[in-house]
C-alpha cells in the first residue's frame, strides 16, 4: 500500500464518515420503530423520510469504504453530504423548534470533514496516480 494511502488524516476522515453512517442507521431504526409504534400524521411522508435516511446511511457507508480505498470521487460526494448536513445544522439553530444541541452535533463533524478533505495528505491519497 502506498504511504500516502496510510495517512492518519485519511483514516480520521473515514472514521468521521463512518460515524455519520452509524448515526444515520440509528436514526433510520428509530424512524422505523416510530412508524410501527406511533401514528404518523402522514404515512407516505414518514415512509419517505425513513427511506431517505436509510439510503443516506448506505451512501455514507459506501463513501467511507471508498475513502479507505483512496477513490478520487469521494471528495465530491463527501462535500455534497457535508453541505446538506450543514444546512440541517443551521436549521437546527433557529425557528420555533430550535435544537442547538443537535445543530452542534451535525455542524462540528461536517466542518471537520470539509477541513480534512482539503488537507494535502487526503488530496494526495485520493488522487489518481496519473494526476500527480
Amino acid at each position: 500500500m502506498n504511504a500516502e494511502r496510510t495517512s492518519p488524516l485519511l483514516y480520521t476522515l473515514a472514521a468521521i464518515v463512518f460515524a455519520e453512517c452509524v448515526f444515520l442507521a440509528v436514526v433510520t431504526v428509530v424512524l422505523v420503530v416510530e412508524i410501527l409504534v406511533a401514528t404518523p400524521e402522514s404515512y407516505p411522508s414518514a415512509v419517505a423520510l425513513t427511506l431517505l435516511s436509510a439510503i443516506a446511511a448506505v451512501w455514507l457507508g459506501f463513501i467511507g469504504v471508498n475513502t479507505l480505498r483512496g477513490r478520487p470521487w469521494i471528495r465530491g460526494a463527501a462535500i455534497v453530504w457535508q453541505v446538506l448536513q450543514i444546512a440541517v445544522a443551521v436549521g437546527s439553530f433557529q425557528g420555533a423548534f430550535a435544537r442547538p444541541d443537535i445543530g452542534w452535533w451535525l455542524l462540528i463533524p461536517a466542518l471537520a470533514v470539509i477541513a480534512l478533505l482539503f488537507t494535502k495528505p487526503v488530496i494526495a491519497a485520493t488522487t489518481r496516480p496519473e494526476e500527480r
